[in-house]
């Protein structure tokens, strides 16, 4: 008999519900969308994030249960994300977890955000084979990491300012490209020439990442530029971040041999990033493993099944009986 979890997600803007077994099948995934909301503001605007959170989590969830046939008595647990995040968007799914456990008498289990992510490339069937090295990009992350199990996750490397996702985004907002701004810029990228001589910050520094001084090089060519090409300067951008993100990749494949190369987070959709990575794993004999695409960007299908990784392989200790809130890495 499957067992079943309720995943939340509430990190950011979107609202999150969904109803996915321990191999990763997915009975239901229903996702309240806020675009209209943040778009004027050219990025996520949290008090409004939080509001709107407020309105729409309940009836996302309950959407959620509807479309999978599923009541809660038949819940196994359910699954929220705890962090990282936008404070006021994650307690608002905190608390709703948490009153529907009392209610519901299930156990809820905090889910890292991260993790998320991590398991997001085994939604649908199994993709990952272990060990394997992780890239995650995201809007608010970018690392890398490696991997014995699901249970055994070690951090090679973050960024120590801006995100990958989110430089896209500021790049995306100069070139005119409104928000999500990250899919026009590769977009744009493709009709343009990499001819503009951006930095690769940090690239030769080990696994770490830097991309603030890449951002603050393009807003200054565009300030400084009469007439840039849009195009251009979007193809220049991708190129300098590609470099950076496969560069490191390599190195990190190369030190820690892996059987897989697992990329995921929302710029895992990027057609010049998935084309890189083929490229990077043919060179190296890696199988490259990606979430679909609608399983890049946040979703809560990717915190219920992490929360199976908390239940079967005893992450959390003592047993899971009531919401988590320690603040771990993974």
């Amino acid at each position: 008999m499957n067992e079943w979890i309720l995943g939340i997600e509430t990190s950011c803007d979107d609202t999150a519900a969904a109803i996915v077994d321990a191999s990763g099948t997915i009975r239901s995934s229903v996702v309240s969308s806020q675009l209209d909301i943040h778009n004027a503001f050219g990025g996520i605007y949290p008090e409004f994030a939080a509001r709107a959170h407020v309105t729409s989590i309940l009836p996302t969830v309950h959407e959620a249960l509807k479309r999978a046939g599923i009541t809660p008595a038949e819940l196994r647990a359910i699954a929220v994300t705890r962090g990282p995040g936008l404070i006021g968007s994650l307690l608002v799914g905190l608390n709703t977890a948490a009153a529907l456990g009392a209610g519901w008498g299930k156990p809820v289990i905090g889910v890292n955000h991260l993790r998320g992510h991590l398991r997001s490339a085994d939604l649908e069937e199994r993709r990952v084979r272990y060990p394997a090295t992780i890239l995650l990009v995201s809007g608010g992350h970018t690392l890398l990491a490696y991997t014995r199990g699901a249970a055994e996750i070690e951090l090679l490397g973050s960024t120590r300012d801006d995100s990958v996702g989110e430089s896209y985004d500021k790049v995306g907002r100069m070139l005119g490209a409104g928000y999500p701004g990250g899919p026009v810029v590769d977009r744009l990228a493709r009709a343009g020439t990499p001819s503009i001589a951006f930095p690769r910050p940090m690239i030769d520094k080990g696994h770490d990442f830097s991309f603030s001084g890449l951002k603050s090089a393009v807003a200054r060519y565009m300030e400084s530029t009469a007439n840039p090409s849009r195009e251009d300067v979007a193809a220049s951008f991708v190129a300098a971040v590609m470099d950076v993100l496969i560069k490191k990749s390599r190195q990190a494949l190369e030190r820690y041999p892996s059987a897989s190369f697992v990329i995921v987070g929302g710029v895992a959709a990027s057609p010049q990033l998935r084309e890189a990575a083929a490229g990077l794993c043919r060179e190296t004999g890696v199988e490259l493993c990606l979430p679909p695409l609608r399983w890049s960007t946040d979703n809560a299908a990717m915190i219920a099944l992490a929360a199976f990784d908390y239940l079967h392989l005893s992450i959390l200790k003592p047993p899971v009986a009531e919401l988590q809130l320690t603040i771990r890495d993974f």
